[in-house]
């Protein structure tokens, strides 16, 4: 009984005691989980494997929902790939390449061969997310890429939008990098720049030409079957997307329906570079022949095929082609192309379900991405090549 009455009393001395005092958080300090320890721009290693997953842990914002958002650089997904010959699966593309990416900026994203921070610049970039596609109409997809992807172009930037720029009426635009998804979505990114810029230069890396005629390429059964992955860039050179003469493919190695296929790629405008001329001219011969080639003055769209790098270094893509290039001699190549005036880019073709449990194929996408954002952030906003080159444009 004693023991009962001692009981009762502490606890109401606890609630008496408890009631005259405010509560008080007593759970850990903010710090304890967002620390800025000494590290150029306050960085520090951080656990990557933790949080959601954006480009390189880039801040999203739902840019097609938000008209009133700006930024000097976007990543956006489009996530299509019924236009594929071969192995389905690009639509998951875009979320595995920012799977891929998580580790980018672990010890601050500082680029040490092209001496810049992407992450840490003049420039705001940001995960803009991903264009809805439908997988049931191909003619409706490529359509809501266009228009999603021009939505964004065509928005003011951050930095110099007040500006004159390259653009149509002498705009500064935001640039652009698309994560596809398979290669069909370069033309309706193409049709976009196109109302934007007019005719571009591009820079296609890939091992196969993609200049293919529908009716060698499919067969074209309709006219939404006569676009798919191996013949956009028929379609964009027959709508004058591109600029003559400027248009080079690097890295080709696949088989040919005959000789006649070069015949109409050069029809198309382009030249080439074929994967195995890296083992006599080398990386730096590989770099003369794209800038001798595309110049160093005008606006240029780079669009990369996974499937340029070999399969050991990136098994997981739509067509896989064996003797293509390495990822080190990739990303060398593409810091060669840090003159270029990059206005956009997409890296395509991947499809996460045939990668390795290592993630080889998204890493490297990402890693390949990360070099084509350090040079677009190095060469700064596109206001700068106005008076550089304005006489080329």
């Amino acid at each position: 009984m004693l023991q009962k009455t001692i009981l009762g009393l502490s606890c109401a001395a606890a609630a008496i005691a408890h009631g005259s005092h405010d509560q008080k958080n007593l759970g850990p300090h903010q710090q304890l989980w967002y620390n800025n320890l000494p590290g150029d721009g306050g960085k520090q290693a951080d656990s990557v494997f933790s949080g959601i997953s954006t480009f390189g842990r880039l801040p999203y914002q739902p840019c097609l929902e938000m008209p009133e958002v700006d930024y000097d650089i976007a990543f956006i997904g489009a996530p299509f790939d019924t236009g594929t010959s071969y192995r389905p699966g690009a639509r998951f593309g875009p979320s595995g390449i920012r799977q891929g990416s998580r580790r980018l900026n672990l010890y601050g994203g500082y680029n040490v061969p092209l001496q810049t921070n992407p992450f840490n610049s003049w420039a705001k970039v940001l995960d803009c997310g991903d264009i809805p596609v439908t997988s049931y109409d191909n003619a409706f997809a490529l359509q809501q890429i266009e228009e999603g992807h021009f939505n964004l172009l065509s928005r003011t930037p951050n930095t110099d939008g007040d500006k004159r720029g390259p653009a149509i009426k002498g705009k500064t635009l935001p640039r652009l990098i698309t994560l596809g998804g398979d290669h069909t979505i370069t033309l309706p990114l193409l049709r976009s720049i196109n109302r934007a810029y007019g005719p571009v230069t591009v820079i296609h890396f890939d091992s196969h030409l993609d200049t293919w005629k529908p009716k060698v390429f499919g067969g074209s059964p309709s006219e939404a079957a006569a676009i798919n992955h191996g013949t956009y860039f028929y379609h964009a050179s027959m709508e004058g997307l591109l600029k003559n003469d400027t248009n080079i493919h690097a890295g080709i190695r696949t088989t040919l329906s005959g000789p006649s296929d070069y015949d109409n790629d050069g029809y198309c405008g382009f030249e080439i570079v074929e994967a195995r001329e890296i083992d006599t001219i080398g990386t730096e011969g590989i770099i003369k022949h794209i800038l001798n080639r595309v110049g160093t003055k005008n606006p240029v769209y780079l669009s990369i095929d996974i499937d340029t790098l070999d399969p050991a270094f990136a098994p997981a893509t739509g067509t896989p082609e064996t003797g293509g290039w390495s990822t080190r001699e990739l990303r060398t190549i593409l810091r060669g192309l840090e003159d270029l005036n990059l206005i956009a880019a997409d890296i395509v073709e991947v499809a996460p379900a045939y990668d390795t449990n290592a993630e080889h194929t998204t890493m490297a996408a990402a890693d390949v991405l990360y070099e084509v954002m350090s040079i677009m952030v190095k060469k700064g906003p596109l206001s700068n090549m106005i008076g550089s080159g304005e006489d080329e444009l």
